[in-house]
């Protein structure tokens, strides 16, 4: 009885000593959103739920934790905050996504922020910040989205970004930064939309010369340098000069014939040419790039069949393989061909490219020919969600209940941009688990929005031509034609029992004998 005594009391004493520390990491990242909470004015009660009595902070509304309760994402975008920012937010060593975008935060931005070193999104666009843009943000290595666009910020560009080698969406438009903007590391991929509408910034890429720098001009013409003796040689100097003009004419009749015998002696695979009308294919719009048909073809292997990915209502995906090695989807769109189409195409294609979220599959560039239209995504190696339910390997593990809640979480947030961010917004129409695909880190991602749009180019109405999947269309935009957000939520709830059930939303077999296309009878 005594040594059970002694026992009990040793485990409560571990308890009590051992428990608390179990709880320091979760209190101190609360408390880190609590200092936020007190420095912020919320007039729509958005951080209510913001309870600093609790034991962690990932009951809270707008706070994402992962499996060991330790924030991971804090979403606030447009929710009308003021105040300015803490700089306790360093403290959440795991938080991989601070979202601030579109609210009246003021200023300065804490250089503290340089301590999250798991950041992968930095969105703090649309704000009142002012001050510097902090030189510690070039530790954020794994850092792949900053966007601080349209806010007060001054001073010169931190050279410590061009480290942030992972950096693949960059927009410090709209502030007051002057000085030089770097052209070196990763600052190299990215074009004048990036850094437009400043103070005075100055370098190659805003094509404005930097003080003290020479003008950005063409080398001047070469000027041979005079002759080094002329006296006394003024017969042998202009023997030569006739000598080399005959030469250069005999050689100038010559060329042609040269380069003709020469080009027929070269193999027939050696011939590659652009298809006619397209001109400048090395065209940019941001990151956006115009590929040349003939690049996708090499890529594709002339569209060979052994590199299709899918089938869908928009056309074929094939996977390609770019020069440098990069691994891309093609999709290759199936469409009606009606004159002037191109301009209202290339149009479309730009408002899609403005649409960068981390939960929509980003648009890496196209391809626009009189008879093709080809838009060029990155490959996602996880394939879809309807790949993982219904195609998976016996050998590979099914998704668990916390994937498939991110997956539910990441795509609705992707829809959500769609609908609210985007001017003018953008109605997916065709929202299903083949077109929710997965990162390397099974992060969900909206694939093929704005096509419906895209395939719309010729309508000029509101009420366009139903486009979607049978059994994911809601009923009255197949009733009547005209979409709406309510379309992409009927969508998403279908694709919701998808998610949860593993099986398709309706059978094919069904719509032989049935009049009507109705839903499957799932048995849980």
């Amino acid at each position: 009885m005594e040594k059970k005594q002694i026992v009990t009391s040793v485990l409560l004493w571990l308890i009590l000593v051992f428990h608390p520390l179990t709880t320091i990491y979760a209190n101190t990242e609360g408390d880190a959103l609590h200092n936020l909470r007190t420095n912020l004015v919320d007039p729509n009660n958005v951080l209510q739920s913001w309870d600093p009595t609790l034991v962690n902070p990932c009951t809270w509304f707008h706070v994402t934790c992962n499996n060991d309760n330790s924030v991971i994402r804090v979403d606030l975008g447009n929710a009308a905050l003021s105040g300015s920012l803490v700089p306790q937010l360093g403290l959440l060593k795991n938080l991989q996504y601070l979202e601030l975008y579109s609210n009246n935060i003021s200023g300065i931005i804490p250089s503290d922020l340089g301590n999250l070193t798991s950041l992968v999104s930095l969105d703090l666009y649309l704000n009142n910040f002012t001050g510097p843009i902090p030189d510690t943000l070039g530790k954020l290595s794994k850092l792949r989205f900053l966007r601080l666009n349209n806010n007060s910020l001054t001073g010169q560009i931190p050279m410590s970004l061009t480290n942030v080698t992972t950096l693949q969406v960059l927009d410090l438009s709209n502030n007051r930064l002057s000085g030089a903007v770097p052209d070196t590391g990763s600052f190299s991929l990215f074009t004048p939309i990036s850094f437009a509408n400043n103070l005075n910034l100055c370098g190659p890429v805003t094509n404005q010369p930097c003080p003290g720098s020479p003008p950005f001009s063409p080398p001047p013409p070469f000027v041979p340098p005079p002759p080094a003796n002329s006296q006394g040689s003024s017969a042998s100097s202009t023997g030569a000069i006739a000598g080399g003009v005959a030469a250069g004419a005999a050689l100038l009749f010559a060329a042609p014939a040269i380069g003709f015998a020469w080009w027929r002696r070269r193999k027939p695979q050696d011939h590659f040419f652009d298809v006619p009308a397209e001109e400048d294919p090395e065209v940019h719009l941001g990151q956006l790039k115009r590929f040349s048909l003939r690049e996708l073809q090499v890529a594709t292997d002339t569209f060979s069949n052994k590199n299709i990915l899918g089938r869908g209502g928009f056309g074929k995906v094939y996977k390609g393989r770019l020069a440098d090695g990069t691994l891309v989807a093609v999709k290759r769109l199936k469409e009606e061909r009606t004159p002037g189409g191109e301009l209202q195409f290339q149009t479309e294609v730009e408002m899609i490219s403005m649409a960068v979220h981390r939960n929509l599959l980003r648009l890496r560039g196209f391809c626009m020919t009189p008879t093709e239209r080809l838009l060029v995504y990155p490959y996602m190696a996880n394939g879809s969600v309807a790949s993982c339910l219904r195609e998976r390997q016996p050998s590979e593990p099914p998704l668990d209940w916390p994937t498939r809640k991110r997956i539910a979480l990441g795509s609705a947030r992707g829809l959500s941009y769609l609908h609210d961010h985007c001017d003018p917004k953008i109605i997916h129409r065709d929202v299903k688990a083949a077109n929710i695909l997965l990162d390397e880190e099974f992060e969900a991602v909206v694939g093929d929005f704005g096509l419906a749009k895209l395939m719309d180019y010729k309508d000029t109405h509101v009420t366009t031509a139903v486009r979607g999947t049978i059994g994911h269309i809601a009923p009255e935009y197949l009733s009547t034609g005209k979409s709406s957000e309510k379309t992409d939520v009927f969508g998403y709830g279908i694709m919701l029992l998808e998610l949860i059930t593993g099986q398709r939303a309706f059978d094919l077999a069904r719509l032989a004998n049935d009049d009507d296309v109705m839903l499957l009878d799932w048995d849980f």
